[in-house]
């Protein structure tokens, strides 16, 4: 499968940074503080925004509180979050004004995960501060097309998350998705669905980004 676009969106948790185990602690840790069931939590957690995860599970707690309670506990913990294979290789060959990260990660949470990974950070990325809707709204990669001054139909969406997928799909843009978090079932609103990024090529000519792949699933229709 070879597809031509004009920018990639990165989600970042699952696509470019292995965070499962420091977002699932952090997740154990506030739902154990605040009498919620853990495994409910991290299940709702998981490509979402954090304010809108507390919203869902605490309404009756002030969320800008929680929110600024979640993000410490997740800053702090910065054990075992690595760079996912690669990444490296498809970020050093492409310049970066065809590329942006679209995260629901606030911008310090961002920040710090992506610098633990030894991952680029450009200039300008999409954060879950920079939203009023967070995924499966269309609303973060709408701002992230934007930010590449592209058309979404003129972008590739990589995501891990079911949500992400949606949104990605509702911005119009096309969707490639990484199992990292989801199974193949949870993300079939993906167009393609891969390994990892480790299966995946990209090179840039004349403006035009060229991405390669054989995918373990494509969309019918």
């Amino acid at each position: 499968m070879k597809l031509h676009v004009r920018g990639i969106l990165f989600d970042m948790d699952g696509v470019l940074v292995s965070s499962l185990g420091s977002v699932e602690r952090s997740w154990r840790k506030w739902a154990e503080k605040r009498g919620v069931d853990p495994a409910f939590a991290i299940r709702t957690a998981h490509g979402r925004r954090a304010i809108e995860t507390v919203r869902l599970l605490r309404p009756d707690l002030n969320d800008i509180e929680e929110l600024n309670l979640i993000e410490q506990i997740e800053v702090e913990d910065k054990e075992d979050i690595e760079v996912l294979q690669g990444v490296c290789r498809i970020l050093d060959t492409l310049p970066q004004q065809y590329w942006t990260i679209v995260t629901s990660a606030t911008d310090r949470i961002a920040r710090v995960r992506l610098k633990q990974a030894g991952v680029p950070i450009p200039e300008r990325i999409i954060t879950g501060n920079m939203v009023t809707h967070g995924k499966p709204s269309p609303e973060p990669y709408l701002k992230g097309a934007a930010l590449l001054g592209q058309k979404p139909e003129d972008c590739l969406v990589i995501e891990d998350s079911a949500s992400g997928a949606k949104a990605g799909h509702a911005a119009g843009c096309k969707v490639l998705a990484t199992l990292f978090s989801h199974t193949v079932e949870d993300l079939k609103d993906a167009d393609w669905i891969v390994e990892s990024l480790d299966d995946v090529t990209v090179g840039e000519l004349d403006g035009v980004v060229e991405i390669e792949f054989t995918p373990l699933f494509q969309k019918q229709g």
